[in-house]
Protein backbone atom coordinates (compact mmCIF):
# COMPACT_ATOMS: atom_id res chain seq x y z
CA UNK A 1 0.00 0.00 0.00
CA UNK A 2 0.90 3.44 -0.35
CA UNK A 3 1.61 6.24 2.23
CA UNK A 4 -1.57 8.15 0.68
CA UNK A 5 -3.37 4.95 1.19
CA UNK A 6 -2.76 4.40 4.66
CA UNK A 7 -2.91 8.26 5.86
CA UNK A 8 -6.50 7.85 4.52
CA UNK A 9 -7.19 4.71 6.35
CA UNK A 10 -5.29 6.52 9.41
CA UNK A 11 -7.47 9.69 8.86
CA UNK A 12 -10.78 7.84 9.28
CA UNK A 13 -9.95 6.81 12.76
CA UNK A 14 -7.84 9.39 14.31
CA UNK A 15 -10.92 11.15 16.28
CA UNK A 16 -11.92 7.84 17.39
CA UNK A 17 -8.31 7.10 18.45
CA UNK A 18 -8.11 10.53 20.12
CA UNK A 19 -11.70 9.16 22.00
CA UNK A 20 -10.35 5.98 22.87
CA UNK A 21 -7.38 7.82 24.82
CA UNK A 22 -9.63 10.28 26.40
CA UNK A 23 -11.73 8.02 27.70
CA UNK A 24 -8.82 5.76 28.94
CA UNK A 25 -7.05 8.92 30.53
CA UNK A 26 -10.92 9.89 32.25
CA UNK A 27 -10.90 6.40 34.03
CA UNK A 28 -7.71 5.16 34.74
CA UNK A 29 -6.46 1.97 36.49
CA UNK A 30 -3.33 0.88 38.44
CA UNK A 31 -1.38 -1.71 38.07
CA UNK A 32 -2.80 -5.45 38.23
CA UNK A 33 -6.44 -3.87 38.68
CA UNK A 34 -6.80 -2.77 35.09
CA UNK A 35 -9.71 -4.68 34.79
CA UNK A 36 -12.19 -2.50 33.16
CA UNK A 37 -9.76 -1.06 31.24
CA UNK A 38 -8.81 -4.08 29.73
CA UNK A 39 -12.60 -4.85 29.14
CA UNK A 40 -12.75 -1.47 27.04
CA UNK A 41 -9.78 -2.48 24.65
CA UNK A 42 -11.48 -6.26 24.59
CA UNK A 43 -15.03 -5.09 23.51
CA UNK A 44 -13.51 -2.57 20.88
CA UNK A 45 -11.10 -5.64 19.41
CA UNK A 46 -13.71 -7.38 19.75
CA UNK A 47 -16.30 -4.76 17.04
CA UNK A 48 -13.20 -4.75 14.86
CA UNK A 49 -13.65 -7.94 13.76
CA UNK A 50 -11.24 -11.11 12.27
CA UNK A 51 -9.38 -10.74 15.18
CA UNK A 52 -8.71 -13.97 17.51
CA UNK A 53 -9.12 -12.44 21.19
CA UNK A 54 -7.85 -13.81 24.52
CA UNK A 55 -6.97 -12.81 28.41
CA UNK A 56 -3.51 -14.04 28.59
CA UNK A 57 -3.71 -12.37 32.50
CA UNK A 58 -6.67 -11.15 34.13
CA UNK A 59 -6.59 -7.39 33.50
CA UNK A 60 -4.35 -7.98 30.18
CA UNK A 61 -5.84 -8.74 26.14
CA UNK A 62 -4.11 -10.35 23.19
CA UNK A 63 -5.82 -9.84 19.71
CA UNK A 64 -4.41 -12.07 16.61
CA UNK A 65 -4.95 -10.97 13.15
CA UNK A 66 -4.10 -14.08 10.59
CA UNK A 67 -3.46 -13.35 7.34
CA UNK A 68 -5.05 -15.05 4.48
CA UNK A 69 -1.67 -16.91 3.74
CA UNK A 70 1.38 -17.77 5.88
CA UNK A 71 4.20 -15.84 6.78
CA UNK A 72 5.78 -13.79 9.66
CA UNK A 73 4.43 -13.20 12.97
CA UNK A 74 5.11 -9.59 14.09
CA UNK A 75 3.77 -8.63 17.63
CA UNK A 76 3.01 -5.10 18.82
CA UNK A 77 2.86 -3.89 21.76
CA UNK A 78 0.73 -1.57 24.34
CA UNK A 79 1.10 -0.89 28.03
CA UNK A 80 -2.03 0.41 29.88
CA UNK A 81 -1.96 0.96 33.30
CA UNK A 82 -1.96 4.02 35.69
CA UNK A 83 0.05 5.69 38.20
CA UNK A 84 -1.08 6.76 41.90
CA UNK A 85 -1.03 10.74 41.22
CA UNK A 86 -3.40 12.50 42.21
CA UNK A 87 -3.68 14.43 38.56
CA UNK A 88 -3.61 18.52 38.50
CA UNK A 89 -4.88 19.31 34.95
CA UNK A 90 -8.39 21.23 34.17
CA UNK A 91 -9.42 19.73 30.60
CA UNK A 92 -12.73 18.03 31.00
CA UNK A 93 -11.67 14.32 30.41
CA UNK A 94 -9.42 14.52 33.29
CA UNK A 95 -9.14 11.70 35.83
CA UNK A 96 -12.22 10.77 37.64
CA UNK A 97 -10.34 8.44 39.99
CA UNK A 98 -9.08 10.38 43.10
CA UNK A 99 -5.58 9.50 43.45
CA UNK A 100 -4.76 7.63 40.14
CA UNK A 101 -3.49 9.26 36.91
CA UNK A 102 -2.14 8.19 33.56
CA UNK A 103 0.77 10.27 33.97
CA UNK A 104 3.18 8.74 31.56
CA UNK A 105 1.40 8.38 27.80
CA UNK A 106 -0.03 4.61 28.24
CA UNK A 107 -3.87 6.00 27.29
CA UNK A 108 -2.30 7.52 24.50
CA UNK A 109 -0.28 3.94 23.89
CA UNK A 110 -3.29 2.09 24.13
CA UNK A 111 -5.57 3.91 22.11
CA UNK A 112 -3.01 3.93 19.00
CA UNK A 113 -2.68 0.51 19.01
CA UNK A 114 -6.43 0.23 19.23
CA UNK A 115 -6.31 2.31 15.69
CA UNK A 116 -3.71 0.18 14.51
CA UNK A 117 -5.57 -2.95 15.12
CA UNK A 118 -8.69 -1.77 13.52
CA UNK A 119 -6.98 -0.64 10.47
CA UNK A 120 -4.93 -3.72 10.03
CA UNK A 121 -8.15 -5.66 10.09
CA UNK A 122 -9.74 -4.05 7.19
CA UNK A 123 -6.27 -5.18 5.43
CA UNK A 124 -6.70 -9.01 6.53
CA UNK A 125 -6.75 -10.09 2.94
CA UNK A 126 -3.64 -8.39 1.94
CA UNK A 127 -1.43 -9.70 5.07
CA UNK A 128 0.66 -12.60 4.83
CA UNK A 129 1.31 -14.18 8.26
CA UNK A 130 0.24 -12.55 11.68
CA UNK A 131 -0.36 -9.42 13.45
CA UNK A 132 -0.42 -10.25 17.08
CA UNK A 133 -1.31 -6.82 19.29
CA UNK A 134 -0.17 -7.08 23.03
CA UNK A 135 -2.33 -5.32 25.93
CA UNK A 136 -0.57 -5.23 28.27
CA UNK A 137 -1.03 -4.47 32.18
CA UNK A 138 1.39 -3.38 34.90
CA UNK A 139 4.55 -1.97 33.34
CA UNK A 140 4.62 0.43 36.37
CA UNK A 141 5.21 -2.06 39.09
CA UNK A 142 7.13 -4.58 39.35
CA UNK A 143 7.30 -7.38 38.89
CA UNK A 144 5.64 -6.51 35.39
CA UNK A 145 3.03 -7.52 33.38
CA UNK A 146 5.28 -8.02 30.40
CA UNK A 147 7.13 -10.65 32.21
CA UNK A 148 3.55 -12.41 32.99
CA UNK A 149 2.33 -11.93 29.24
CA UNK A 150 5.52 -14.15 28.47
CA UNK A 151 5.04 -17.04 30.91
CA UNK A 152 1.43 -16.74 29.50
CA UNK A 153 2.80 -17.65 25.91
CA UNK A 154 2.25 -14.53 24.06
CA UNK A 155 5.86 -15.10 22.49
CA UNK A 156 5.05 -18.04 21.15
CA UNK A 157 5.79 -18.30 17.35
CA UNK A 158 6.64 -14.63 17.07
CA UNK A 159 9.38 -13.42 14.99
CA UNK A 160 9.77 -9.92 15.69
CA UNK A 161 8.19 -7.37 18.54
CA UNK A 162 8.14 -4.04 18.77
CA UNK A 163 6.43 -0.84 20.86
CA UNK A 164 6.57 2.61 21.48
CA UNK A 165 6.64 5.41 24.18
CA UNK A 166 5.14 8.62 23.61
CA UNK A 167 7.67 11.17 25.00
CA UNK A 168 7.32 14.29 26.21
CA UNK A 169 10.59 15.27 26.18
CA UNK A 170 10.57 14.75 22.34
CA UNK A 171 8.79 17.50 20.23
CA UNK A 172 5.48 15.83 18.48
CA UNK A 173 6.53 15.45 14.98
CA UNK A 174 9.68 13.96 15.68
CA UNK A 175 10.57 9.91 16.29
CA UNK A 176 13.34 9.14 18.44
CA UNK A 177 15.75 6.27 17.64
CA UNK A 178 17.94 4.18 19.57
CA UNK A 179 20.25 1.18 18.52
CA UNK A 180 20.92 -1.20 20.76
CA UNK A 181 21.36 -0.29 24.33
CA UNK A 182 17.79 1.83 25.18
CA UNK A 183 16.84 1.70 28.87
CA UNK A 184 18.97 0.42 32.12
CA UNK A 185 18.01 -2.04 34.60
CA UNK A 186 16.05 -0.12 37.15
CA UNK A 187 17.70 -1.86 40.54
CA UNK A 188 17.07 -0.96 43.79
CA UNK A 189 18.81 -1.84 47.17
CA UNK A 190 17.94 -1.55 50.98
CA UNK A 191 20.40 -1.15 53.64
CA UNK A 192 19.85 -0.73 57.62
CA UNK A 193 23.32 -0.09 59.62
CA UNK A 194 23.07 -1.00 63.27
CA UNK A 195 25.17 1.01 65.35
CA UNK A 196 24.71 1.63 69.12
CA UNK A 197 22.14 4.37 70.43
CA UNK A 198 22.74 6.78 73.03
CA UNK A 199 23.26 10.44 74.26
CA UNK A 200 24.78 12.73 71.30
CA UNK A 201 27.30 14.51 74.28
CA UNK A 202 28.32 11.16 75.09
CA UNK A 203 29.48 10.17 71.41
CA UNK A 204 32.11 8.08 72.86
CA UNK A 205 29.83 5.51 74.37
CA UNK A 206 27.89 4.87 71.23
CA UNK A 207 28.15 3.32 67.88
CA UNK A 208 27.64 6.24 65.58
CA UNK A 209 25.29 5.02 63.37
CA UNK A 210 24.44 7.89 60.96
CA UNK A 211 28.16 8.61 61.60
CA UNK A 212 28.73 5.30 59.98
CA UNK A 213 26.16 5.80 57.65
CA UNK A 214 27.56 8.98 55.60
CA UNK A 215 30.50 7.27 55.28
CA UNK A 216 28.69 4.16 53.48
CA UNK A 217 26.95 6.82 51.15
CA UNK A 218 30.81 8.53 50.45
CA UNK A 219 32.14 5.44 49.62
CA UNK A 220 29.05 4.06 47.35
CA UNK A 221 29.97 6.57 44.73
CA UNK A 222 33.59 5.28 44.33
CA UNK A 223 31.89 2.39 42.65
CA UNK A 224 30.99 4.59 39.62
CA UNK A 225 34.24 6.53 39.25
CA UNK A 226 36.71 4.31 40.06
CA UNK A 227 35.36 0.25 40.03
CA UNK A 228 33.76 1.11 36.57
CA UNK A 229 35.63 2.05 33.51
CA UNK A 230 34.67 5.71 32.86
CA UNK A 231 33.17 4.67 29.45
CA UNK A 232 30.53 2.49 30.42
CA UNK A 233 27.31 3.85 31.77
CA UNK A 234 26.36 3.38 35.63
CA UNK A 235 24.29 5.43 38.29
CA UNK A 236 24.39 4.55 42.20
CA UNK A 237 22.03 6.85 43.33
CA UNK A 238 21.04 6.93 47.53
CA UNK A 239 17.63 8.59 47.52
CA UNK A 240 16.89 7.93 51.22
CA UNK A 241 18.70 8.59 54.54
CA UNK A 242 16.31 7.83 57.38
CA UNK A 243 17.32 8.29 60.84
CA UNK A 244 16.76 9.96 64.25
CA UNK A 245 13.94 11.41 65.83
CA UNK A 246 15.58 14.41 68.18
CA UNK A 247 18.41 16.70 67.74
CA UNK A 248 20.43 15.41 71.34
CA UNK A 249 20.07 11.35 70.57
CA UNK A 250 22.26 9.12 68.94
CA UNK A 251 19.95 6.92 66.98
CA UNK A 252 20.94 3.35 67.18
CA UNK A 253 20.35 2.21 63.51
CA UNK A 254 19.64 4.35 60.01
CA UNK A 255 18.13 3.06 56.87
CA UNK A 256 19.68 3.70 53.54
CA UNK A 257 17.83 2.76 50.31
CA UNK A 258 18.78 3.68 46.41
CA UNK A 259 18.53 2.70 42.80
CA UNK A 260 21.48 1.09 40.58
CA UNK A 261 21.13 1.79 36.83
CA UNK A 262 22.79 -0.47 34.13
CA UNK A 263 22.89 -1.42 30.51
CA UNK A 264 25.60 -4.40 30.51
CA UNK A 265 24.18 -7.59 32.50
CA UNK A 266 27.67 -8.68 33.31
CA UNK A 267 28.19 -4.94 35.44
CA UNK A 268 25.04 -5.42 36.75
CA UNK A 269 25.56 -9.12 38.82
CA UNK A 270 29.12 -7.08 39.81
CA UNK A 271 27.46 -3.42 41.04
CA UNK A 272 25.95 -5.54 44.80
CA UNK A 273 29.25 -7.27 45.40
CA UNK A 274 31.45 -4.44 45.51
CA UNK A 275 28.53 -2.65 47.48
CA UNK A 276 28.05 -4.88 50.17
CA UNK A 277 32.14 -5.19 50.36
CA UNK A 278 31.90 -1.14 50.92
CA UNK A 279 29.56 -1.92 53.75
CA UNK A 280 30.90 -4.50 55.25
CA UNK A 281 34.57 -2.90 55.45
CA UNK A 282 32.80 0.52 57.39
CA UNK A 283 30.02 -1.15 59.45
CA UNK A 284 33.34 -3.83 60.54
CA UNK A 285 35.80 -1.05 61.43
CA UNK A 286 33.59 1.19 63.00
CA UNK A 287 31.99 -2.17 65.30
CA UNK A 288 28.59 -2.09 63.69
CA UNK A 289 26.53 -4.55 61.77
CA UNK A 290 24.26 -4.44 58.54
CA UNK A 291 21.83 -5.86 56.59
CA UNK A 292 21.44 -5.48 53.29
CA UNK A 293 19.44 -6.28 50.69
CA UNK A 294 20.07 -5.83 46.72
CA UNK A 295 16.69 -6.08 44.24
CA UNK A 296 16.78 -6.51 40.42
CA UNK A 297 14.42 -5.24 38.74
CA UNK A 298 13.59 -5.10 35.13
CA UNK A 299 15.84 -6.41 32.31
CA UNK A 300 17.59 -3.25 30.29
CA UNK A 301 16.01 -2.79 27.12
CA UNK A 302 18.21 -3.45 24.43
CA UNK A 303 17.01 -3.09 20.46
CA UNK A 304 18.18 -5.55 18.15
CA UNK A 305 19.82 -3.38 15.29
CA UNK A 306 18.25 -5.11 12.18
CA UNK A 307 14.55 -4.15 13.89
CA UNK A 308 15.50 -0.93 14.43
CA UNK A 309 17.05 -0.10 11.03
CA UNK A 310 13.65 -0.92 9.78
CA UNK A 311 11.89 1.17 12.42
CA UNK A 312 14.23 4.08 11.40
CA UNK A 313 14.02 3.59 7.40
CA UNK A 314 10.34 3.34 7.89
CA UNK A 315 9.95 6.17 9.80
CA UNK A 316 12.64 8.20 7.11
CA UNK A 317 10.33 6.98 4.47
CA UNK A 318 6.90 7.84 5.84
CA UNK A 319 8.14 11.61 7.59
CA UNK A 320 11.00 12.58 5.99
CA UNK A 321 14.26 12.54 7.10
CA UNK A 322 14.05 15.91 9.37
CA UNK A 323 11.78 13.86 12.15
CA UNK A 324 14.36 11.56 12.71
CA UNK A 325 16.13 11.73 15.62
CA UNK A 326 18.87 9.84 16.66
CA UNK A 327 19.01 9.83 20.23
CA UNK A 328 21.35 8.49 23.26
CA UNK A 329 20.19 6.22 25.80
CA UNK A 330 18.91 6.96 28.99
CA UNK A 331 18.13 5.23 32.74
CA UNK A 332 14.70 4.87 32.97
CA UNK A 333 13.28 1.27 33.65
CA UNK A 334 10.88 -0.29 31.01
CA UNK A 335 9.66 -3.76 31.32
CA UNK A 336 9.23 -4.15 26.98
CA UNK A 337 12.59 -5.51 28.09
CA UNK A 338 10.97 -9.03 29.17
CA UNK A 339 9.78 -8.98 25.29
CA UNK A 340 13.03 -8.56 24.11
CA UNK A 341 14.87 -10.68 26.18
CA UNK A 342 13.03 -14.01 24.05
CA UNK A 343 12.29 -11.79 20.60
CA UNK A 344 14.26 -9.56 18.40
CA UNK A 345 12.66 -6.01 18.19
CA UNK A 346 12.35 -2.50 18.80
CA UNK A 347 11.76 0.53 21.28
CA UNK A 348 11.26 3.60 19.94
CA UNK A 349 10.02 7.20 21.25
CA UNK A 350 6.90 9.18 19.28
CA UNK A 351 7.58 12.96 20.48
CA UNK A 352 4.64 14.03 22.59
CA UNK A 353 5.95 17.37 23.73
CA UNK A 354 4.87 20.66 22.51
CA UNK A 355 5.96 23.77 23.98
CA UNK A 356 3.50 26.17 22.03
CA UNK A 357 0.49 24.51 23.60
CA UNK A 358 2.06 23.92 27.10
CA UNK A 359 2.68 20.86 26.72
CA UNK A 360 5.52 21.08 28.64
CA UNK A 361 5.34 18.65 32.09
CA UNK A 362 7.66 15.60 32.23
CA UNK A 363 7.00 12.23 32.86
CA UNK A 364 4.84 11.34 36.04
CA UNK A 365 4.11 14.90 37.00
CA UNK A 366 0.53 15.84 38.01
CA UNK A 367 0.20 17.68 34.98
CA UNK A 368 1.13 15.88 32.39
CA UNK A 369 -0.16 15.27 29.44
CA UNK A 370 0.38 14.86 25.43
CA UNK A 371 -0.06 16.76 22.22
CA UNK A 372 -2.92 14.38 20.78
CA UNK A 373 -1.47 14.87 17.58
CA UNK A 374 1.04 12.35 18.00
CA UNK A 375 -1.46 9.86 18.49
CA UNK A 376 -1.69 9.73 14.43
CA UNK A 377 1.89 9.80 13.74
CA UNK A 378 1.95 6.52 15.73
CA UNK A 379 -0.57 4.77 14.66
CA UNK A 380 0.92 5.19 10.97
CA UNK A 381 4.11 4.13 12.16
CA UNK A 382 2.98 1.28 13.61
CA UNK A 383 0.86 0.14 10.19
CA UNK A 384 3.63 0.70 8.18
CA UNK A 385 6.02 -1.11 9.92
CA UNK A 386 4.22 -4.08 10.83
CA UNK A 387 3.13 -4.48 6.81
CA UNK A 388 7.63 -3.87 6.04
CA UNK A 389 8.06 -5.99 9.04
CA UNK A 390 5.75 -8.81 7.31
CA UNK A 391 7.60 -8.43 4.34
CA UNK A 392 5.03 -6.37 2.58
CA UNK A 393 6.47 -3.28 2.05
CA UNK A 394 3.57 -0.19 2.69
Amino acid sequence: MTNEEIKRLVDEVKEEVVGWRRHLHAHPELSFQEEKTAQFVYEKLQSFGNLELSRPTKTSVMARLIGEKPGRVVAIRADMDALPIQEENDFEFVSKNPGVMHACGHDGHTAMLLGTAKILTRLRDRIQGEVRFLFQHAEELYPGGAEEMVQAGVLEGVDVVIGTHLWSPLEHGKIGIVYGPMMASPDSFHLRIHGKGGHAGMPHQTVDAIAIGAQVVTNLQYIVSRYVDPIEPLVVSVTQFVAGTTFNVLPGSVEIQGTVRVFDEKLRQSVPQWMERIIKGITEAHGATYEFQYHYGYRPVINDDEVTKVIEETAREVFGDEAVERMKPNTVGEDFSAFLHRVPGSFFYVGAGNKEKGIIYPHHHPRFTIDEDSLEIGVRLFVHAALKLLGQAA
